[in-house]
């Protein structure tokens, strides 16, 4: 099949399949292509939790796009008749001067969100399964919560496929050729054309903006998340929060236990450098990736340092800022590029989509995306300046 679309997008993962359902509601002919079949555990999304926070320790820049997407995911599970969204709220917790805790608290005074101030002893008695030293504080966003984020995918597609996207999975791409008018994507098996692109190839966007003379510092980081057995009383979602966390020993994120899953927990702020094939998601986890979540848990939640239930791996892909890549290639105005989602970008899916399908139909979008400029300077730096 060749048939010529008004957009092809490249990699259907979070943000292409979203971007794929709201092309499809403004009635684009639209083909999505990726290498896997969405949902799938070769890229980031993976795992069947991710966290939406409204206040935002990684900048009050974010706060609008958070709020608009909790919109967007609200809609979704609406229009798709599943539960997509668990209000579990979200703590996080830090010492006193934690940069990060600050800038949350910061940004949502700056946009009157709801969230409470608590004191490391306002904390341990509403959450015995959790013990602070004292000096430190904490906040508690009572309308955040968890995705499904397998989930939220699956509803994409099954919307995406109704509205008539073409979906063509199991299928990397070899070429991509632009000009002013149009956009060609080659494969083993076709060669597919459209007015519009849209590039959002997760970990392997490096290689597929290649096509295109593009060269944006991502990179790609094994990260692991571990599920520990943990007392329902004390850790399960209809009595724990997700949480995040800036400590001395590094920033950690986590789950409550849902039906007896396990508490799950990661580290966001370390992680080997690696490249997306070399990646061994089917082994799970090394004594090294468990041993720092559990020095974790034995310091501020040893109730929840059980045994292990399970593990996995999954990927990062990064940029030098922690900042998203979401812009026009330089030099072809018909292609939207969405890379860099730098472990804090799922929970923006909905309206990274919505804002691709703007800028791929409209070449502009209502929603400030300033900040993910591909021309900022922290993308134009040299050397090695992300974590390991």
């Amino acid at each position: 099949m060749n048939t010529d679309y008004d957009v092809i997008v490249v990699g259907a993962g979070s943000m292409g399949m979203a971007a794929g359902y709201y092309l499809s509601r403004q009635g684009a002919k639209t083909l999505l292509i990726d290498a896997f079949d969405p949902p799938h555990a070769n890229g980031s999304h993976h795992g069947e939790t991710r966290i939406i926070r409204h206040a935002y320790g990684e900048g009050r820049e974010y706060v609008p796009l958070a709020i608009r997407a909790q919109t967007l995911w609200n809609e979704l599970q609406e229009e798709s008749g599943e539960s997509l969204f668990e209000k579990t709220g979200v703590l996080g917790f830090g010492p006193e001067g934690s940069p990060f805790i600050d800038e949350a608290i910061a940004s949502s005074k700056e946009y009157s969100l709801s969230l409470d101030l608590l004191d490391a002893d306002e904390i341990s008695t509403r959450w015995p399964g959790i013990q602070l030293p004292k000096g430190y504080k904490g906040c508690f966003e009572p309308d955040s919560g968890v995705l499904y984020s397998e989930k939220c995918i699956r509803a994409y597609r099954r919307l995406a496929e109704k509205n008539g996207v073409h979906i063509v999975p199991n299928t990397p791409v070899k070429n991509i050729e632009a000009d002013k008018d149009s956009v060609s994507i080659e494969t083993d098996d076709a060669t597919y054309t459209a007015k519009k692109g849209i590039i959002s190839a997760g970990a392997w966007n490096k290689d597929v903006l290649a096509h295109l003379n593009l060269d944006i510092p991502l990179q790609p980081t094994r990260q692991t998340t571990t599920w520990f057995e943990s007392d329902p009383s004390l850790y399960e979602a209809d009595v724990f929060p997700a949480f995040f966390v800036d400590v001395p020993s590094g920033v950690y994120y986590g789950f409550p236990s849902f039906d007896g899953s396990g508490l799950k927990i990661g580290r966001f702020d370390i992680g080997q450098k690696t490249e997306p094939a070399y990646v061994n998601r089917e082994y799970g986890i090394y004594p090294e990736d468990e041993g720092h979540v559990r020095k974790f848990l034995d310091t501020y939640m040893p109730q929840a340092a059980g045994n292990v239930k399970q593990g996995r791996a999954c990927i990062f892909t990064r940029t030098p800022d922690e900042h998203f890549v979401v812009d026009l290639h330089p030099k072809h105005s018909n292609i939207a590029i969405a890379a860099g989602f730098s472990g804090h970008g799922f929970k923006f899916a909905s309206i990274i989509g919505e804002i691709l399908s703007q800028l791929a139909l409209d070449g502009h979008t209502e929603h400030d995306i300033s900040i993910f400029s591909m021309t900022r300077p922290a993308l134009q730096q040299t050397g090695d300046a992300l974590p390991r």
